[in-house]
């Protein structure tokens, strides 16, 4: 079962650096996560009529729905502040330490010395992928306030889904309040400027809406089955993989500090994947 957490949640990183590239890429970022998100409630919809309400977690999709409004709206103000390369690891490395400290406190999730470690260096190592070429205060704050909120609703959604029925029918109503609430939402905030970003964006945004179904609902399925410290640590393997999709396809630099950032989140991978 660890083994399989561990593959679910690195998998889960992946199609998460990919999903971020289309936003990033996006000329209007609200309106790009509007299709993202809006695409991935129409996917997913014909699987709410299978699968039983998660009546007893619905206080966590409540919840989820409010942190994840807020998260989304400094994503969006980051990756419009700064590059995706220096923004992103600061936002992704920043959160497995809060997730983990909250999962301790709140979720009772053990977590050991070697568990820390490796939590400790892919948090070093995604900052120190930004420290080298450092955003602006603004884009520093609105990162930082993104890490936040990414651990706030990954202790929410860990919670979420262990009372729920199962894995599969929290994400279905997960994906269903996000998307057609926030995208919805993002949407009329956009007004005509979403529907023309629609007509040029929709074959890319329905890709990342398929792939926000496999990297949300892999990262949910892993944490109804293992502890939330090491798997919230290990999905932030994402960055190496939004390194490369930066350098190779956004053609940013890439310095070799933030090569040196790599090889920490390489390193504590690695101690994670050895518990």
């Amino acid at each position: 079962m660890i083994a399989t957490a561990s593959l679910l949640m690195i998998a889960s990183g992946a199609a998460h650096a990919v999903v971020n590239a289309v936003v990033k890429s996006g000329g209007d970022k609200m309106s790009s996560r509007a299709l993202v998100d809006g695409s991935s409630a129409l996917l997913v919809l014909p699987l709410a009529f299978v699968v039983p309400f998660p009546v007893a977690a619905l206080p966590f999709l409540v919840a989820s729905f409010a942190v994840h409004t807020v998260y989304l709206i400094c994503l969006i103000k980051a990756f419009e502040s700064a590059d995706m390369s220096a923004v992103y690891p600061v936002m992704r490395g920043s959160a497995p330490v809060i997730a983990a400290a909250a999962a301790v406190l709140w979720l009772g999730d053990p977590i050991t010395l070697a568990a820390a470690l490796g939590t400790a260096l892919v948090s070093l190592g995604t900052l120190a992928v930004a420290w080298w070429n450092r955003p602006s205060l603004r884009a520093l704050g609105w990162a930082l306030a993104t890490g936040v909120t990414i651990a706030a609703y990954t202790v929410i959604d860990a919670k979420g889904v262990r009372a729920a029925p199962s894995a599969l029918s929290y994400a279905v109503w997960v994906f269903i309040l996000l998307g057609f609430g926030i995208g919805a939402m993002f949407a009329a905030w956009r007004g005509p400027r979403f529907l023309a970003e629609a007509r040029g964006q929709w074959k890319p945004g329905l890709i990342a809406g398929a792939l926000s179904l496999v990297t949300y609902g892999l990262a949910l399925w892993a944490y109804r089955i293992g502890d939330v410290p090491r798997l919230a640590a290990l999905r932030e393997t994402s960055i190496l993989f939004g390194i490369a999709i930066a350098f190779f396809f956004l053609k940013e630099r890439i310095n070799p500090g933030r090569a040196l950032g790599a090889v920490l989140i390489a390193a504590g991978a690695g101690v994670l994947l050895m518990l």
